[in-house]
């Protein structure tokens, strides 16, 4: 499980060096696609793969299943992690997320994410006030 926040930094060739904590989960391969809220989703890759499995069972005929699915897979690369534990990030996922030199990564259970340092302070700025104020159950059966 991937859990806390941490600040590494990306270094000139494009590469992250993966938080210690993550490292067991991800040291056979990752599975690095765009998220939402533009920041980029990683996945150990058996995750991707059951991931990828519950989505294809979207119908066919569901636009917003097949807008999803293209979007999610037509991002992702798979990357091994070399024996510092980096990983490069494609070019193209960078530019999503808008990533630079600073980094944070956190963890998000099943996922880590890799968000540019200034893109999650401001989210967390904007939606930390609303966590703590929550008063009705998210989700269900959790509080």
């Amino acid at each position: 499980m991937f859990l806390g926040t941490h600040a590494p930094k990306l270094d000139d060739k494009g590469r992250l060096i993966l938080p210690a904590k993550f490292r067991d989960e991800l040291a056979h391969g990752v599975v690095l696609t765009r998220g939402q809220e533009r920041c980029l989703y990683v996945f150990a890759e058996a995750e991707f793969q059951r991931h990828v499995e519950r989505i294809r069972e979207a119908p066919l005929t569901s636009k917003a299943g097949r807008d999803f699915l293209r979007l999610f897979l037509s991002g992702a690369s798979a990357e091994i992690p070399d024996k510092q534990f980096r990983v490069t990030i494609p070019s193209a996922l960078r530019d999503y997320a808008g990533l630079e030199r600073d980094l944070t990564v956190i963890g998000a259970g099943n996922r880590a994410e890799i968000w540019a340092s200034d893109a999650w302070e401001d989210y967390y700025k904007d939606r930390e006030q609303a966590f703590s104020e929550t008063e009705e159950e998210v989700i269900p059966g959790l509080f």
